[in-house]
């Protein structure tokens, strides 16, 4: 007996087409490939967010390896409508929907005596919040490895702690692309204490203010 198929979550934002055909040939006079909407979320997550697998696989709900799966035969089915003139529907698949806004479940604070901690690479340690809706839940330490940039391998422990939101202060583009790749989204430019940034976040009043680091030889930035 097979086993059954887990719930994919998937964005719920609507795509923008759901069919891509040969240009000038009617759809009924072309063979089909059908991408489930599962496998159009893993070719999102992998080729337009940049996810590390294992960062995408969690964003889903599903294993790595049944990520890999979903993704390679997505890029099949893809590759198989772009090199045979064939059309391409996106429909179906076993999937749970899930609102951006309630994505994310737990948000991490680089910390220095209670308060933002203006240099991401040499904080004293992570807060990190769980949230619900408008609301904080619960709040937990975590302390920093030695150089806490992201070469210290931080955004996989973070990442596989459930974060996938970090309120920073000052932080390097090589960092963000780490956080990134990882499935933790990045707002910087925020300051004071800790737990009135989350609480100004869940209320809509911060945003990125993009700046990264300027300063020569700073350990944010991860090459």
């Amino acid at each position: 007996m097979p086993r059954p198929i887990n719930q994919r979550r998937v964005r719920s934002n609507p795509l923008a087409a759901t069919l891509f055909k040969p240009a000038g040939i009617p759809t009924r006079e072309l063979e089909e490939v059908v991408l489930t909407y599962d496998q159009a979320e893993a070719v999102r997550l992998a080729d337009l967010e940049a996810l590390y697998q294992e960062a995408a696989a969690r964003r889903m709900g599903v294993s790595r390896q049944t990520f890999g799966r979903i993704l390679e035969e997505a890029r099949h089915r893809i590759a198989e409508a772009i090199l045979t003139g064939k059309a391409l529907r996106i429909e179906g698949g076993h999937i749970t929907l899930e609102e951006e806004s309630h994505m994310h479940k737990k948000v991490a604070v680089p910390t220095r005596g209670g308060q933002v901690d203006a240099h991401f690479g040499n904080c004293e340690y992570f807060s990190v919040f769980e949230v619900e809706g408008s609301s904080i839940t619960s709040e937990k330490r975590m302390d920093s490895p030695a150089g806490c940039g992201c070469k210290s391998d931080i955004a996989s422990i973070l990442a596989k702690d459930g974060v996938s939101l970090m309120l920073a202060g000052n932080m390097g583009e090589g960092a963000v692309r780490v956080l990134s790749a990882n499935g933790i989204e990045v707002v910087r430019g925020t300051s004071g204490a800790t737990r009135a940034v989350v609480e100004s976040w869940l209320a809509g009043a911060v945003k990125d203010s993009g700046e990264g680091c300027h300063e020569h030889g700073s350990h944010d930035c991860a090459h």
